[in-house]
């Protein structure tokens, strides 16, 4: 495999693991500006165990992403508060805050950035983006997902149907803040260096698309948008000084036919009727006992 191909497959990976990190909250109708910040917390503290403690990346990146879980834990009863445009905001400060804390930490590097010296290679990052993968399609097959689904449809409906809404809530903001970690600690230790600069509210706003251009409807959505966004400026490589406009123009034309995504509930459906097309001569079922 040339070190190009190679080098998409690990930023595809790692991109894929920071829209789960996004996606989780956004299923529950949370729009988290702050993932970046999340995600530095996964990679500065991944990198300093592995680093500081000889720890293996393969355990050092998972207890990162608990780091993150739990910065998410003590910022999750304010920010949740709010609604709307002001949680954006909201968690749009908390990921400039956490940038900023790092960049005054002189033993993590401060502006200068911190070497990671352990490395892993694109199998580990495949295997923890796959793990992500299957652990979300799993949850949002639970309770737990349809809980969620149904406070993004209608948030008041489903607190009249016994939901816990806030409690529900949390937990996503929560796993999306520990999924964003362990995007961070893949990046931290594949490229072998990181720096605050790079988790800035630009790598937010291009996560949190990455969602939305794919579908918040289904949990294939994340995996359809960083694919399809991570892939297409690689292909318009070749026309280098128009890439990222005919990008850009390609994301408008998107938003303005298909608002929803890519990938929505009703394309998965009509993919499974597809699949199981009706027998001539025999009746659809109805829905209504016999």
């Amino acid at each position: 495999m040339s070190g190009y191909f190679e080098g998409v497959l690990v930023l595809l990976a790692i991109n894929v693991v920071f829209a789960y990190g996004a996606y989780l909250p956004l299923a529950a109708g949370q729009l988290n500006l702050g993932i970046a910040g999340f995600a530095a917390v996964g990679a500065y503290g991944s990198a300093y165990l592995s680093d500081t403690f000889a720890i293996h990346p393969i355990l050092a990146i998972p207890i990162g992403a608990m780091f993150a879980g739990l910065i998410a834990l003590l910022v999750a009863v304010p920010v949740l508060r709010t609604r709307g445009i002001y949680l954006a905001l909201a968690t749009f400060a908390v990921g400039q805050i956490v940038r900023a804390a790092i960049l005054n930490l002189e033993f993590l590097g401060g502006a200068a950035g911190y070497p990671v010296s352990a490395f892993v290679g694109l199998p580990v990052v495949l295997g923890f983006a796959l793990a992500v993968i299957v652990v979300v399609m799993v949850l949002f097959a639970t309770r737990f997902g349809i809980a969620l689904r149904a406070v993004q449809d209608d948030e008041r409906v489903a607190d009249l149907m016994g939901v816990e809404v806030r409690g529900f809530q949390m937990a996503a903001f929560i796993l999306g803040a520990a999924v964003a970690g362990i995007g961070g600690g893949l990046y931290a230790h594949h490229f072998s260096y990181i720096e605050a600069q790079y988790f800035n509210i630009g790598l937010s706003i291009s996560i949190v698309l990455y969602v939305l251009l794919g579908g918040t409807q289904t949990a294939w959505g994340p995996l359809i948008g960083a694919t399809v966004f991570t892939l297409l400026p690689e292909l318009l490589r070749g026309s280098a000084s128009l890439r990222y406009v005919v990008f850009a123009a390609g994301v408008i034309v998107l938003m303005a036919l298909r608002p929803q995504g890519l990938l929505t509930r009703a394309t998965i459906q009509r993919l499974f009727d597809w699949r199981n097309p009706p027998i001539p001569g025999v009746p659809m079922a109805s829905g209504r006992g016999q």
